[in-house]
């Protein structure tokens, strides 16, 4: 089932369905149902989404004309977005929404059942957006594209059923949340991971002090990478930091040392200019009035990513990363 450019030529019997305000649970030939009523939908009150009436744009149009676009995250609340029975592969997410609720909304994924989810990131996190600041992002699993539309691409496998919640953590209702979530049914391989991701934020992080960015990881797997964001709090350069991977009873020392910050995230000698680019990307979110020091200063927020798409870091029993 893999959605890769060089096999999309391969024909395959899998069922391609969608996950959107309209249509909750992906159902085949039910896109575009929502009517102009005051009476919600069946399975808008199963899956328990705030019913809002239709969209008065669509008043004159009726049917399959965006009568129900989006939804509205009430505060201090958790709502579904996705509750499919598989086996199958979440291939393409899309998300829209204000940039303020970027860190409010705390995104989570549950395979085959699970009580504690796989994935548990802020959304605008999860899309390599920090602060709640929009920047633009090419990479090969992740597109954040003008203006505002969160796209990942990562494969996200499950066999019996994928469950996608989001709670909105901030004091405010949250209005104009757009989804899609794009899946295909079909079998699923014995050697097929689950998909994981996980959030952590310190600061201040104390002086010399290693910062972790996977912990805690038991069994077989294979880290893919990670969205940094950093804030300044000294000035001067700030990027001397060594990527360390602890591999299957790594103590002390890892198997795997880098040389610095930005040679990590693929740029080299301070970086000097803001990139974004398939696997590797940096850019320097300083606002343009306090920008114009090379090495930084204190306050000054980065954002960095890297993929290992091509470059997996595969263990067997136990993984830490550090930097």
């Amino acid at each position: 089932m893999s959605n890769a450019m060089f096999g999309i030529t391969q024909l395959s019997k899998a069922q391609t369905r969608s996950v959107t305000a309209e249509n909750v649970y992906g159902e085949k030939g039910r896109g575009g149902m929502a009517e102009v009523s005051a009476t919600p939908q069946p399975e808008v009150v199963k899956i328990g989404q705030k019913w809002e009436g239709p969209n008065p744009c669509a008043r004159d149009l009726g049917r399959t004309w965006k009568v129900r676009p989006c939804i509205r995250l009430e505060k201090q609340t958790t709502t579904t977005l996705m509750d499919v029975k598989g086996p199958g592969t979440i291939q393409h997410i899309w998300i829209t929404v204000d940039p303020k609720f970027y860190r409010d909304l705390v995104l989570r994924m549950y395979w085959d059942g699970e009580k504690t989810p796989s994935v548990e990131v802020p959304v605008g996190d999860f899309f390599c957006n920090a602060w709640k600041r929009r920047a633009s992002i090419v990479a090969l699993p992740i597109n954040v594209n003008p203006s505002g539309g969160f796209n990942s691409y990562f494969p996200m496998p499950f066999r019996k059923q994928a469950r996608i919640t989001i709670e909105n953590l901030s004091p405010e209702d949250c209005g104009g949340f757009f989804y899609a979530i794009n899946y295909a049914l079909g079998p699923v391989g014995d050697e097929e991971a689950y998909f994981h991701a996980q959030f952590r934020r310190t600061n201040p992080l104390p002086y010399k002090d290693d910062y972790t960015i996977l912990d805690g990881v038991r069994g077989h797997g294979h880290f893919v990478g990670t969205f940094m964001a950093w804030q300044q709090n000294s000035d001067g350069w700030w990027g001397e930091g060594e990527f360390k991977a602890f591999l299957d009873g790594d103590k002390e020392f890892p198997t795997i040392c880098g040389t610095g910050t930005e040679d990590y995230f693929g740029g080299a000698w301070c970086f000097g200019a803001n990139y974004t680019a398939p696997f590797l990307g940096y850019q320097d979110l300083t606002p343009q009035d306090q920008a114009g020091h090379p090495m930084g200063r204190h306050g000054h927020r980065h954002i960095m990513y890297r993929f290992h798409l091509l470059d997996p870091i595969r263990f067997q029993k136990d993984l830490r990363v550090t930097m």
